[in-house]
């Protein structure tokens, strides 16, 4: 799928009709993920113009691993399959927005649990710490991604 180049025109691009999403000098656009269910954020990730276009044509979430440099399909390996039910992206349109039901052991973190944000950073008396919100693995990591290591 090929996209048009998002339009000078501030109007244009905010308030037309015209899906034109503006990918940054590395040719990604950030995709923040949650469940369209309760709402839970569940990832952020990117996409190029591949996985944008896949997720588009198959209704199935696709991303960029800028650490591994390459295209991939939620929940390929796990199981955990991320069901786009709606996309949505934002005013200057630099950012989409997917409402998904997960597949599998209702997991999106790799880690195994349903969220990658299962910690809360807390700030006190100078001293900074990640607190864990007390969501576990759905899933053993170990076993699921054996053959990945």
């Amino acid at each position: 799928m090929n996209f048009a180049s998002p339009p000078q025109d501030k109007a244009a691009l905010e308030e037309g009709a015209a899906f034109t999403p503006r990918f940054d000098r590395d040719g990604l656009i950030t995709a923040v993920v949650t469940d369209a269910g309760d709402g839970a954020l569940l990832m952020v990730a990117h996409m190029n113009t591949d996985a944008l276009s896949l997720t588009m044509e198959t209704g199935i979430a696709h991303f960029w691993s800028r650490s591994r440099g390459k295209l991939w399909k939620k929940g390929e390996t796990s199981g955990n399959v991320q069901r786009v039910l709606e996309l949505k992206t934002d005013c200057d349109q630099d950012v989409v927005w997917l409402k998904v039901e997960v597949a599998g052991h209702d997991a999106t973190c790799h880690t195994g649990r349903r969220s990658c944000f299962y910690r809360t950073v807390r700030f006190e008396d100078g001293n900074v710490a990640l607190v864990m919100d007390g969501d576990t693995a759905r899933f053993d990591p170990a076993e699921v991604y054996a053959d990945k290591a």
